[in-house]
């Protein structure tokens, strides 16, 4: 037999025996490179798998069979059960909010010149590994003020609007003319009069805490019909002042309120300067002077990030803020092939910006959104480093998802491999549909 060869020329063909020995040799070679491969594959998923399964079926000591006994206890133990809750809220907040805010960033950058640094620094927190970011946002998170930042501003922000505390462990001694009042205020022990100063003596304020523009308290003159006096604080810095007489090196409290009742009824109101002098009109003749206890109320703390009510959407937060650069990449890739003329044709028919955005700009992106949405929902399934170090001890069952409860269960003080081995089952279930529907969707869209 022959074959007509490219150029119209008879050629012989290869015997049937000698092509399957070229195939059977080709196919050595792919064997023999794919191998490594193919054990590594095994020794690596295929074996843990099947050892995970096996092992889930069984007891803690691992010698019992249990049945589902530790597939029925992933579904009866409080403490698991909130791990499934959290990673439930994870599947559906944190990659909505990642993928939203990558869309936002990935248009808005479009239109500005220096959105590609504004890209670089918003990318640039992947280069953090989790740990890092984990450390960093525990610290964030802080509740002092003077370490968190989160409550510093928050803080900040409070008192702009509030006010802050003024004294809060301020208080009278024995000696001073003040007496509590209830409630946390103080009022003087008599009633004053503007022949002479009133002194409103206090303690318990430490030096440091005093405000930063605080003068040397002093001893105003007599008003002409009004009363006056001074707020300070009667301590002397290293001793050797005299109880209820204002010492040269003694502060004034500035800003404390000091108020004047008669019959249980605020007739005047007046706040202490820096020297902690103050002024009331002449119809405070005759009444009480009263400390009120907003003077004395603790400081506005912030908010207890990591506590247990707010300790999820905290680390939530602190995942957005890492992989939202993440999801801009991509969705500016995607959207950099946008075709241009369909923009351009919905804002000439009178679309607005907003309606190009959701009208046209989102529907085109929507393979890359779902590209987005997919993987980083595979990702916070299986989220463990950022919730083991940012939720501290007293809130990481608050915190807990499945990937942490997986780790205290096969590696914590009571170990039990076999329900540890379970909720590795329990993962892998949850990973899979959302792998298959990516496969699904990376092939259809091969196949366009």
């Amino acid at each position: 037999m022959s074959a007509v060869t490219a150029g119209g020329a008879a050629g012989p063909t290869p015997p049937a025996d000698k092509r399957k020995s070229v195939t059977g040799t080709r196919k050595a070679v792919a064997a023999a490179f794919l191998l490594p491969a193919l054990v590594l594959l095994g020794a690596l998923v295929v074996y843990p798998i099947g050892y995970s399964l096996q092992r889930s079926f069984f007891d803690q000591s691992g010698s019992g069979f249990a049945g589902l006994g530790n597939y029925r206890e992933i579904f009866t133990d409080d403490t698991i059960l909130t791990a499934v809750k959290n990673n439930a809220i994870w599947v559906v907040v944190a990659p909505t909010l990642a993928t939203a805010l990558g869309l936002i960033f990935a248009v808005l950058t479009e239109r500005v010149r220096w959105g590609t640094a504004f890209k670089l620094v918003v990318f640039m927190p992947m280069a953090i590994s989790m740990l890092a970011a984990g450390i960093i946002f525990r610290l964030v998170y802080e509740q002092d003020p003077e370490r968190g930042v989160a409550n510093a501003v928050w803080v900040g922000v409070h008192d702009t609007f509030e006010g802050s505390a003024g004294f809060p462990k301020a208080h009278p001694l024995p000696a001073h003319p003040l007496k509590a009042a209830g409630g946390g205020a103080f009022v003087t022990k008599e009633p004053v009069t503007a022949t002479a100063p009133v002194r409103l003596p206090l303690v318990g304020v430490a030096p440091a805490k005093m405000p930063s523009d605080a003068r040397p308290a002093r001893t105003p003159a007599p008003g002409d019909g009004r009363i006056t006096g001074t707020a300070w604080l009667d301590f002397t810095k290293g001793g050797g002042g005299r109880p209820n007489t204002i010492d040269p090196k003694e502060l004034g409290l500035k800003g404390i309120t000091v108020e004047a009742v008669k019959d249980g009824t605020v007739v005047a109101e007046a706040r202490a300067g820096a020297d902690g002098t103050f002024t009331l009109p002449a119809e405070a003749e005759g009444a009480l002077l009263r400390l009120p206890a907003e003077n004395f109320r603790e400081p506005y703390n912030g908010v207890n990030w990591l506590g247990p009510n707010l300790v999820t959407p905290a680390i939530i937060g602190s995942y957005v803020w890492m992989w939202a650069g993440f999801a801009m990449v991509l969705i500016a890739a995607g959207l950099a092939s946008v075709p241009r003329e369909l923009l351009e044709a919905a804002r000439v028919d009178g679309a607005n910006e907003w309606q190009v955005f959701r009208k046209v700009t989102v529907p085109l992106l929507a393979p890359v959104l779902a590209v987005v949405l997919v993987t980083l929902m595979i990702n916070v399934l299986k989220i463990f480093d950022l919730v083991f170090i940012i939720a501290p001890g007293s809130s990481q069952d608050d915190a807990n998802v499945l990937a942490l409860q997986l780790y205290r269960s096969s590696f914590g003080t009571d170990a039990h491999p076999g329900l540890g081995s379970a909720i590795a089952v329990l993962l892998l279930l949850l990973v899979l549909p959302v792998m298959f529907f990516n496969i699904r969707r990376m092939r259809r869209e091969g196949r366009r």
